[in-house]
């Protein structure tokens, strides 16, 4: 659903998933009085008495916001203002803001803070978003796991069993991220990780949704050392660039890893960096939502929930890093930017 089209009944109805986000979401009405907001706006803008109330009670924030309100009224199209600088609860706050008009005069407005720093040891805040897609996972993968065990159990095929096995490994995997997620101990454990294990991780997992139809090839430069993550974190990302590939019609798809110096990642330059482009031919990104296609509830297609870019990007975020795109029909690149640091295992 791209907020472009929405009407406030199915906001009302997305209201579960936005209620989730970590990105803060409101809507606001004709007279500049909220109609929704959800939990993360009223967190970063102490707006706990929300409903109703006049925009007014974001305090400092509330002329830029306005100013986004009545710019987006004015053109009717969906307006995106990147690194803006906007005080909100005394604290000055570096943010991506959207806004777009709704169908009957409504107005989505969504924020999305940049570059959060954790003090030493601080426990991070996982995002709500992460959280709610954690829970959902849950269910769906113990049936999963179990399919996989009944369909190994069942078949004398030695690569029925090798699938069987990946599908319960998967499975697995996801399960113990889920659980993290929704319990988390103290600081996200940051390791070593090799990019090109996970790079192959995800093009091994891939290869069943793409069939035979699709090329999957790899451009690796060999030299690159260790960097500090999470890895089952940044698979996830990937599969899902991957995944997004071969929506848009993808025959071609090609994992770049790159070494960038001086690349500059929310607002910062790094020394250096490493890049991990995914570039397909399939029929690119649409002009209409290029501007806030990391935004969520943006979707190019009409099945889609919009939230897998925008928990892509988190992700990056999470990392230091950042995911940025270059689009054309027959030729999109995806790219997957993070601080490259030294690394003692």
């Amino acid at each position: 659903m791209s907020p472009r089209s929405a009407s406030r009944g199915e906001l009302s109805d997305a209201a579960d998933r936005l209620n989730q986000l970590s990105t803060a979401v409101a809507v606001v009405d004709r007279r500049f009085c909220f109609v929704y907001a959800n939990p993360a706006f009223v967190e970063l803008a102490r707006a706990s008495g929300w409903r109703g109330a006049p925009l007014k009670i974001i305090g400092e924030a509330e002329p830029v916001v306005a100013e986004m309100i009545e710019r987006t009224r004015e053109v009717n199209l969906p307006i995106v203002s990147r690194s803006v600088d906007v005080m909100f609860s005394g604290t000055l706050c570096r943010v991506d803001m959207s806004a777009s008009v709704l169908d009957g005069g409504d107005v989505l407005i969504e924020i999305h803070p940049l570059g959060t720093r954790l003090e030493d040891g601080a426990a991070p805040r996982v995002s709500q978003s992460l959280r709610g897609l954690a829970h959902e996972m849950k269910n769906p993968l113990a049936g999963l796991r179990g399919a996989a065990q009944l369909l190994k159990r069942g078949t004398g095929d030695p690569d029925q069993q090798l699938l069987a096995d990946l599908v319960i490994s998967e499975a697995d995997r996801l399960g113990a991220l889920a659980d993290r997620l929704l319990h988390p101990r103290g600081k996200t454990a940051m390791r070593a990780v090799n990019p090109h294990e996970v790079t192959e991780r995800a093009r091994a997992l891939i290869v069943a949704e793409a069939g035979i139809d699709v090329a999957l090839e790899r451009d690796y430069d060999p030299s690159l050392p260790d960097i500090r993550g999470e890895s089952d974190s940044l698979l996830q990302v990937l599969l899902n660039l991957m995944s997004n590939a071969l929506q848009a019609g993808a025959k071609i798809i090609t994992v770049r890893t790159r070494a960038e110096l001086g690349a500059v990642v929310g607002g910062q330059a790094l020394k250096r960096a490493l890049r991990i482009d995914v570039i397909d031919d399939g029929r690119g990104v649409p002009d209409e939502i290029r501007e806030s296609l990391f935004m969520p509830l943006v979707s190019g297609r009409t099945d889609g929930s919009g939230l897998g870019l925008a928990l892509a990007q988190e992700i990056a975020h999470e990392h230091g890093g950042q995911i940025a795109f270059r689009s054309r029909p027959g030729h999109t690149i995806f790219s997957l930017t993070l601080p490259m640091e030294p690394c003692d295992g």
